[in-house]
């Protein structure tokens, strides 16, 4: 038998490797900027002209993109190829809002369930800034759009601290979908202020069970949530085609008033 001689990884390919690793895992997020190659190659204890290496195979990969002054970005590589046109289809057509709803049942529970088991301390700080944030919505006027975001990277942080780089991917590569259905559903909600409320508490349950590691406990809360937003949106829908066919009823009894 004739062996073959082993041959120790390059010192670019290391460094790729790594960067790859943390992508993946959701640590290095879309359009995060990389320190100065100068500070990073000190951190990775490696020659500048190694890293220059990786980063130009990372570019070559559309990882990485380089802005004015010689800095680095995480390319964003699923959110707009997988999302703008879904958005804009379902803005059509409202009614697949409740498609959106069993999507998010699917993914947001299973992320619950794993943040719970795997949450870091860092991702428990996150998280609490982020309920923070949802803390601060709940005393201002009431604005669809930005509210949106807040309740959104709630819902992100959620992912991020599950460790499941596939379900990570998927959320963040669903943001712009995500986007726009809290938005739609907070415009609706938001005519029920009670209803509003109950969401507020529902979050507070989701962080509380991950904070406690409770996964099945996150998983459930996670599903009352949801359910519950789904069981509102076609309350108020049925009430607004309940009040359009009083109206148009009306109308109709009017109208055959006039023509007597």
């Amino acid at each position: 038998m004739q062996f073959e001689t082993i041959n120790p990884p390059k010192v670019a390919d290391a460094i790729v490797n790594q960067i790859e690793q943390l992508i993946l895992d959701g640590v290095l997020k879309p359009g995060e900027r990389l320190a100065p190659e100068r500070e990073l190659a000190q951190e990775l204890n490696v020659s500048r002209p190694s890293l220059r290496e990786a980063i130009t195979t990372l570019k070559s990969k559309g990882l990485l993109r380089s802005a004015r002054g010689g800095r680095h970005h995480i390319v964003d590589i699923i959110a707009p190829a997988l999302t703008d046109p879904l958005v804009e289809l379902l803005r059509n057509h409202p009614k697949a809002t409740f498609d959106v709803l069993e999507l998010r049942h699917a993914l947001e529970e299973v992320a619950a369930y794993f943040a719970a088991l795997r949450a870091t301390e860092a991702d428990r700080e996150i998280l609490r800034r982020r309920f923070a944030e949802l803390e601060e919505i709940q005393h201002g006027e009431h604005a669809p759009q930005s509210d949106a975001v807040v309740d959104a990277n709630f819902h992100l942080a959620i992912a991020d601290a599950s460790h499941n780089v596939a379900l990570i991917h998927v959320m963040r590569g669903l943001f712009n979908l995500l986007l726009s259905h809290i938005c739609r559903s907070l415009e609706r909600l938001y005519t029920r202020e009670s209803s509003y409320v109950m969401v507020h508490a529902q979050h507070q349950a989701i962080l509380n069970a991950i904070m406690e590691r409770n996964p099945e406990a996150a998983r459930q809360a996670a599903h009352v949530h949801l359910a519950f937003v789904e069981t509102t949106l076609r309350d108020i829908d049925e009430e607004a085609a309940r009040q359009e066919r009083s109206r148009r009823r009306l109308h109709h009894r009017l109208d055959l008033e006039a023509s007597a």
